[in-house]
């Protein structure tokens, strides 16, 4: 197991151990050879684990993440305006994409002997990190903000975890938590085993499609720890002589709080913190990501672009892939494919194009204010105003 972590941007190398930021201020990564590698042998049923020659944990706990699918969203592809291809990672154990980093990070918790593992989330991640410190018999305590929905805390707490709902600004308690000294192991969203564990998202991706190659990724972005992940990946793979073109790499924020959108489209080289409006998308409402700076260099280099969409296309978007793709997702998620359709029409992307998206995280678990189109009848009538709906 390497313990090495690598600045992507000045290259001063460190042990795991010691720090989980770069001196310079970036985020750091784990240093990984990928010259060798091949794609794996064994049972898909490993889970992201088939990947294990590339991540710096090898022995799984918990239930396996990965493996999720790869569906061709053809449905879709007039609305998106490209060939479709969409990667549910809702049906990762919790349901969402955070298990992959979770189950690296707790993995690591357990081979160092460590008795607890905390989190700083909105949600997913917390759920992740309860359900996977549970599975490995740690103590876990996880920070959210004060008005996060009762009904969200319920889920988390079914593993038990220590919750602690923190008032004031919320985008301190990343770097202060980080900083404790209290025995407790954080994984927070951009640490360097969270990004270890969601690269395998990409290998999935590209393995499932091979020998095709994808002409790009969309996905959403927040702290900028997937996006990161994922340009990690390609990376990797590029070096391992594994795929023949790096793809376009597009992120896509909510535009009610969009910093990295924001520096894109300004021509910034560094992303700075935006004041934030009310979004649907609250899971990606990050203000001032800790690897803004990182993704935005992600999506330059590989010829992609940032951009952000409003809460009404990220609704429009939910509303299409419940009903075309049959799977139904938070409006974080969405929020990918309603960037696709936007990329599409400004041109980015082509309708030749074959496009993955990266579905997040289930929306099966979200509560939402909206209508239920529905219809009382009487069982006496079934037969006719059953006919009257089909039009016999």
């Amino acid at each position: 197991m390497t313990r090495q972590v690598r600045c992507y941007d000045c290259a001063e190398t460190y042990g795991i151990d010691d720090r989980k930021r770069c001196t310079c201020g970036e985020p750091l990564w784990f240093e990984t050879d990928s010259s060798s590698f091949e794609w794996p042998d064994e049972e898909w049923t490993t889970g992201m684990w088939r990947y294990a020659d590339v991540l710096p944990v090898t022995d799984p706990v918990g239930v396996p993440p990965g493996t999720t699918p790869l569906v061709r969203a053809a449905r879709i592809d007039e609305y998106a305006g490209c060939r479709l291809h969409v990667k549910n990672e809702a049906q990762n154990p919790t349901g969402s994409f955070k298990d992959r980093g979770t189950a690296v990070g707790v993995g690591y918790a357990v081979q160092t002997d460590r008795d607890w593992i905390g989190t700083v989330s909105h949600g997913n991640m917390a759920l992740s990190t309860s359900a996977y410190a549970a599975s490995a018999g740690l103590e876990c305590a996880v920070f959210v903000p004060a008005d996060t929905p009762v009904e969200r805390l319920e889920l988390i707490d079914r593993h038990d975890p220590h919750i602690f709902r923190v008032e004031g600004d919320y985008g301190r308690l990343y770097a202060e938590t980080l900083a404790l000294e209290t025995g407790v192991w954080f994984i927070n969203s951009d640490t360097p085993l969270r990004v270890a564990g969601q690269k395998t998202v990409a290998y999935e991706i590209f393995e499932q499609l091979h020998p095709a190659e994808p002409d790009a990724l969309v996905l959403p972005i927040s702290s900028g720890g997937q996006a990161s992940a994922v340009w990690k990946a390609v990376r990797e793979l590029e070096s391992a002589g594994l795929i023949d073109d790096v793809p376009r790499l597009y992120f896509v924020q909510a535009a009610a709080c969009d910093p990295i959108a924001t520096a894109y489209r300004n021509g910034e080289s560094v992303v700075t913190p935006v004041v934030a409006d009310e979004t649907i998308a609250i899971s990606i409402a990050n203000s001032d990501p800790p690897s803004g700076t990182r993704a935005l260099v992600a999506a330059r280099d590989t010829g992609g672009t940032v951009i952000s969409v409003p809460d009404n296309e990220i609704r429009d978007a939910m509303a299409r892939v419940a009903t075309s793709v049959g799977t139904d997702v938070e409006p974080s998620s969405a929020v990918a494919v309603a960037g696709v359709r936007r990329l599409s029409r400004s041109g980015d992307v082509g309708a030749d194009d074959d496009v993955a998206a990266i579905l997040t995280g289930s929306g099966y678990k979200e509560r939402y204010d909206a209508e239920v189109d529905s219809r009382t009848i009487d069982l006496d009538d079934l037969e006719q105003d059953l006919a009257s709906v089909v039009g016999r």
